[in-house]
């Protein structure tokens, strides 16, 4: 290795990723930064195919190559040098909840994860730092043919091929530096196959948990849903507070076939040291349906731009999103459409709340090819300011290369209404709470598209953001 070794005694070795040193018959911490010899490491603890191991290194070249771009605002205070890129959590993944170590079990208890498995979800993944620990879907579900596993089996197992066929093929290690950084050392995540005809009537969920100091999380999410299949997908996220960067730079692919539908929800709640940088895009083929469903909270600095391809006649598209930056956040956030087929519509609703010097930025692309005569774009964006130290700012993009299109736009921004609180407080309702009340009704129409329980985390992060108590 080309850093210098990090002999360690008495530290947790769970936390960080360790090589042993035959001559001098002792462990030694992998430094962080980024070299060819981490990435080549890393392609071998995962036994990578050679297809895969050549992606990571060239993934690598294209992330020294390239600058930060132009879509944006520049990124501060992150350093990748500092930045450790593969953490091992002590245990392997298990399909059985029991088998999990008790100090991983007790933090995803804490945030619900067995719980919400036992009510309503037709399966579950976790992964702590770098993998996977826990991976299980029903039987019944199982028995219908969708395939719910951790990505790293499904590329050495049955579905190697359609792993191969669309990874990173959506989005490529050219897109921008921090896709190439994720095709260079990605690790865990989730992979989906819905067969064709085949509706799952109740959601997937995968919970991603960072726990390690200065530590990057850059795992997977490639889901299939064939054509006139059904799915409901939900992402959740956390991460403890540390008083060092950490960085969430994964990636999630989507593609929907003919007449298909998909809806991916996110609950995002990152400590306000994390640097969240995920790239999510999607391709829609004729006739079918993409619905995101996104609530940002946390993080000190979120870069978030879901990107939907309607590729197919009659495709659609609906984003129905809300952020919450508090003290010491700037949360860039929007979505970016292409209309690349006739008939196509995208529907967006985006609200975005700020509050003691918070940062909301909404940004948005759409884009009408010449072949999408006939296509629909509506953009609605509603900003909340808290006080008058908070920024809220709209800032869209448009290129209609057809006259046959109807495209929108409309923003607005507003202030709590003090007759609105005073109204409540007569009621018999502290000031407080009235706000937290005011701005839940606010984010209700994200809420609302939720399961029961994702809207109640929703709404119980809304009022600790309101009392600064997040992050």
């Amino acid at each position: 290795m080309s850093k210098e070794k990090t002999y360690v005694e008495d530290v947790d070795r769970s936390l960080y990723d360790f090589r042993y040193d035959e001559n001098d018959q002792d462990f030694y911490k992998v430094d962080s930064g980024l070299t060819p010899e981490i990435v080549e490491q890393i392609s071998e603890e995962k036994n990578d195919p050679d297809w895969m191991r050549d992606l990571r290194l060239k993934s690598l070249e294209i992330f020294n190559q390239k600058g930060m771009g132009q879509w944006g605002p520049p990124i501060d205070g992150l350093n990748m040098d500092d930045i450790v890129t593969y953490v091992r959590p002590k245990t392997k993944m298990s399909a059985n909840w029991e088998d999990v170590p008790k100090d991983i079990k007790d933090t995803f208890e804490r945030l619900g994860i067995p719980q919400a498995e036992r009510q309503s979800l037709a399966g579950v993944g976790a992964q702590y730092d770098s993998e996977l620990v826990y991976h299980n879907v029903r039987k019944e579900v199982a028995e219908q043919g969708v395939v719910y596993t951790d990505i790293e089996s499904a590329l050495h197992g049955e579905y190697a091929d359609m792993i191969k066929d669309h990874f990173m093929h959506l989005i490529t290690p050219r897109d921008h530096k921090f896709a190439a950084l994720h095709g260079a050392v990605w690790s865990g995540g989730s992979f989906v196959y819905v067969p064709k005809g085949v509706s799952v009537e109740i959601p997937l969920q995968s919970y991603f948990r960072l726990n390690a100091p200065g530590a990057g999380q850059f795992e997977h999410t490639l889901i299939i849903v064939d054509e006139g299949a059904d799915l409901h997908f939900i992402e959740g996220c956390s991460a403890p507070k540390y008083n060092v960067a950490n960085l969430h730079a994964g990636a999630v692919e989507l593609f929907v076939g003919k007449n298909a539908r998909l809806r991916y929800s996110t609950i995002e709640n990152w400590s306000k040291n994390m640097y969240n940088l995920n790239t999510k895009r999607a391709k829609i083929e004729e006739g079918g349906k993409m619905e995101w469903v996104s609530g940002s909270f946390g993080s000190h600095v979120s870069y978030l731009y879901p990107m939907t391809i309607l590729d197919g006649a009659g495709a659609q598209m609906e984003y129905t999103g809300i952020t919450f930056a508090g003290k010491g956040q700037n949360l860039d956030t929007g979505m970016k459409v292409v209309h690349n087929a006739p008939d196509t519509t995208s529907a967006v609703s985006a609200k975005s709340i700020s509050k003691d010097g918070g940062i909301s930025t909404y940004r948005s692309s759409v884009v009408v090819t010449n072949k999408a005569k006939g296509a629909k774009s509506s953009v609605s964006c509603a900003s909340l300011m808290l006080d008058d130290i908070s920024r809220s700012d709209t800032i869209p993009a448009m290129d209609v290369r057809t006259q046959d299109a109807d495209v929108g736009h409309e923003a607005k921004i507003g202030r709590i209404s003090d007759e609105a609180v005073f109204y409540l407080m007569s009621r018999g309702i502290s000031e407080e709470d009235a706000r937290a009340m005011i701005v839940s009704g606010f984010a209700d129409n994200v809420s609302k598209e939720l399961p029961l329980e994702y809207a109640v985390e929703m709404n119980n992060l809304i009022r600790l953001e309101m009392k600064g108590t997040i992050g």
